[in-house]
């Protein structure tokens, strides 16, 4: 048996031990990755760690810490306000809003990462409290992310359209940015109206001036959720698992608006606090700017400039303001070390280590060009987008398309297959698939949830992505990839 189909084994079996014992992903990758890489590649440590993604584990760090911080001083509530005011309550539009947001940041120029590290915090902190499924939020992030990702002057339009140049094929920037945009536009259409988009459509607007109180997930009618109740279901519960799109049950006679006393607290909080630092200024559920929240704003916004005004890295900036809150309000940020998603953090961190000794022993190039040298252009086309998915859904989207690119072009000079077609289905194969919790958009998403079940959260991210990568890649095929037989 031929040491790069070993490897692939071993990660089956990791999936399986993994899924079936409850044992945390990277941890039995990081345990795969010494064994195969010694026993099976020869590597040594140095070799090892070469996969070790540094960048990926300092991004997850910061952000989570920047944001465990602002949530603590109820900076992220003062935020989810203000966009119920900017959309007049209408929360079905947060999601598009979202949607929009990374969309065009990453049509500008933002890395795909560097604007879901911005936006998905956000989102998801808004997703809590109005009762909007995670799962649906966090992946409108994410997908929008890859809508304006192939834009001419993006970061990965660029470099797909370098690549295509460097190899002497014909291309069009134009193909390859609607064909990710519609692709990604269509995909979001289908989950908003799968989790909960047409539920929140029905409930109409949340008050915008302030009504609602801390802890309030946007529910009518004065109905908040009490303790031990699911925010997404109504239904009493111990943790409060994830749903995807349901919303909260419309009682039979409407009430009272709630007071403040009347507000469900959450964990570490007392009653009638709204956000850590400073107060409400004696009116219910009215989150005001305190020294630290503008603080915080303020540190927001450098992060944005930093990473796209600058190209300063993300996670390194992220780090650095948030140890600037801690030593200037230490109340607020005593917990916010404790909260960084370090569960993620080894998941991640574990699997890409594993997928870095797969590189270094060179299992993905044997897979790619076993794939290549197929006599029949039309297979070797659809197992190409498929293996650019599966890859893409562990690894970097643009390495990918980088060497799957380039081993396309024997087949695509003669003439059998059109160029263009077949470089749009590989990047929306390879990055459509972002939203897998062990690619970084998807651990991004996963570490910024606040008040969710992660173990379940994971695995619907999961799920949701291992369908992307079986039903994407065959569909890009033949909507791009068939009609240009020549």
């Amino acid at each position: 048996m031929s040491p790069e189909l070993v490897s692939i084994l071993v990660l089956v079996v990791v999936f399986v031990i993994a899924t079936t014992r409850s044992v945390n992903m990277g941890a039995l990758a990081f345990a795969a990755a010494f064994g195969v890489g010694t026993l099976v590649a020869d590597l040594d440590a140095d070799g090892i760690f070469a996969g070790f993604p540094g960048d990926l584990f300092v991004v997850l760090v910061g952000v989570t810490y920047l944001f465990a911080i602002a949530r603590a001083n109820g900076t992220t509530d003062w935020l989810v306000h203000a966009a119920v005011r900017l959309v007049r309550g209408r929360v079905a539009l947060i999601p598009w809003v979202m949607f929009a947001l990374t969309g065009a940041l990453t049509a500008i120029g933002a890395v795909s990462p560097a604007a879901v590290a911005i936006v998905a915090p956000i989102a998801l902190s808004f997703a809590t409290r109005y009762a909007i499924s995670p799962l649906l939020m966090g992946t409108m992030v994410v997908h929008g992310a890859q809508a304006g990702g192939f834009s001419p002057i993006s970061i990965y339009g660029s470099i797909v359209n370098g690549i295509v140049e460097r190899e002497g094929l014909p291309g069009s920037e134009v193909t390859l940015f609607l064909a990710s945009l519609i692709a990604n536009l269509l995909i979001a259409g289908v989950l908003f109206a799968l989790f909960g988009g047409r539920k929140l459509w029905a409930r109409g607007s949340v008050p915008t001036d302030g009504a609602t109180g801390e802890g309030d997930a946007g529910f009518t009618d004065g109905e908040t959720p009490g303790p031990g109740t699911d925010a997404t279901s109504g239904t009493a519960t111990g943790t409060g698992p994830v749903t995807s799109g349901a919303t909260p049950a419309t009682p039979a006679t409407p009430t009272a608006p709630a007071s403040p006393t009347a507000v469900a607290v959450r964990p570490g909080r007392e009653a009638g606090d709204t956000g850590g630092t400073g107060d409400t200024g004696g009116t219910a559920g009215i989150i005001r700017l305190t020294p630290a929240r503008i603080a915080t704003l303020t540190a927001l916004v450098a992060l944005v400039v930093a990473v796209l005004g600058f190209d300063l890295d993300a996670g390194l900036t992220a780090v650095t303001l948030a140890v600037v809150l801690s030593t200037a309000w230490p109340d607020d940020s005593r917990r916010a070390v404790g909260e960084i998603a370090w569960s993620t953090v080894l998941l991640i961190c574990g699997v890409l280590t594993y997928v870095g000794v797969l590189e270094e022993m060179g299992t993905i190039t044997w897979a790619g060009e076993g794939v290549g040298g197929i006599g029949v252009p039309l297979l070797a086309a659809v197992l190409l987008c498929y293996i650019g998915a599966v890859v893409s859904a562990f690894a970097s989207s643009v390495g990918i398309m980088g060497a799957l690119i380039p081993l396309a072009v024997p087949f695509l000079a003669q003439g059998e297959i059109g160029a263009v077609g077949m470089v749009a289905a590989l990047a929306v194969s390879a990055t459509v698939v972002d939203v897998s919790p062990f690619s970084t958009n998807g651990a991004l998403v996963l570490a910024a949830a606040p008040d969710v079940d992660r173990e379940r959260f994971f695995r619907q991210l999961m799920v949701y992505g291992g369908i992307v990568v079986a039903a994407v890649p065959a569909l890009a095929w033949l909507v791009l990839v068939v009609p240009g037989l020549g």
